[in-house]
């Protein structure tokens, strides 16, 4: 276990606006709270890809080998858009090879974005060719962060586990990204509530490639004791989202404010956004 790697030169920046955002932000909580906000994004990335079409899966399929001029102006904007949050999962970030021209994208993403620490966990290496990644960004220090191999009939699923605050008053957040095949997601999700259960206050969140009524999700919520604030939030695929595979799942103690789905097209995913009210205790050390 280890701190979030802090990134060299960077430092806490003012919020930008996006003004690209047409989605109104979801309201669960209509009181109003004096305890401390944190800003969730969760964000499959595609490696910097868009896509506008199912076709372009194959026809430009090439891209997610080679090195391609939209994948840096993608992650451009990219960074723009997460400048507004506190903690943010990415998923499909490439750690640095060909296709993102040896660009470790989760770090070049935090110093756009002004990001003072950061973490990136390769999955799946394939050499030049590919090094498939989750990354965590964050305003606050980690005083644990950990790299979880999930199991699974195929290799190269993880989740990374960052640990914020004092060990009983302890914020947890999982980011994670789930096998293709549903008996792999049931082995993957029982490893990470097993890991979680001793944590009184945990944010799992990522693309978990199965919507919020399949059985995997209710075991998820059932035996981790997590809440997710709305089911239909539809991220996938991101030019016409007709899927809810992409979550941020909280402890009760969480009081979740807002909750929205941003209209962002720079991957063929769509950001899930949440703003949560910290409970009493709580306290995330900043830089």
């Amino acid at each position: 276990m280890r701190d979030l790697t802090p990134h060299p030169g960077a430092r806490a920046m003012p919020p930008s606006h996006s003004p690209d955002d047409s989605s109104p932000p979801r309201s669960t909580d209509s009181n109003s709270t004096s305890q401390p906000l944190l800003r969730l994004l969760s964000y499959n990335i595609q490696t910097g890809t868009s896509t506008t079409k199912y076709r372009q899966y194959l026809t430009q399929g090439w891209k997610q080998v080679l090195p391609h001029a939209q994948r840096m102006e993608n992650l451009a904007h990219i960074a723009r858009l997460v400048s507004d949050y506190d903690i943010v999962g990415l998923q499909e970030v490439d750690a640095g090879s060909l296709r993102s021209g040896f660009i470790n994208q989760t770090e070049y993403i935090a110093d756009r974005a002004r990001f003072p620490f950061w973490h990136h966990q390769t999955n799946r290496r394939m050499g030049v060719l590919a090094q498939h990644s989750n990354g965590v960004l964050s305003r606050y220090q980690a005083v644990e962060i950990d790299d979880h191999k999930l199991p699974g009939a195929i290799p190269g699923r993880g989740a990374l586990m960052a640990r914020f605050g004092a060990e009983q008053h302890s914020l947890v957040v999982v980011i994670l990204h789930l096998a293709l095949g549903k008996r792999s997601r049931m082995r993957q999700l029982a490893y990470i509530r097993e890991v979680a259960s001793d944590y009184p206050h945990v944010v799992i969140m990522g693309d978990m490639n199965c919507g919020s009524d399949s059985a995997e999700i209710r075991f998820l919520r059932r035996g981790g004791r997590l809440c997710e604030p709305a089911h239909d939030l539809y991220t996938w695929p991101s030019w016409r989202p007709e899927r809810n595979i992409d979550h941020i799942l909280v402890s009760p103690t969480l009081r979740v404010q807002q909750v929205r789905v941003l209209k962002q097209t720079f991957s063929d995913h769509l950001p899930i956004a949440m703003e949560v009210a910290l409970p009493e205790g709580v306290r995330l050390a900043a830089p």
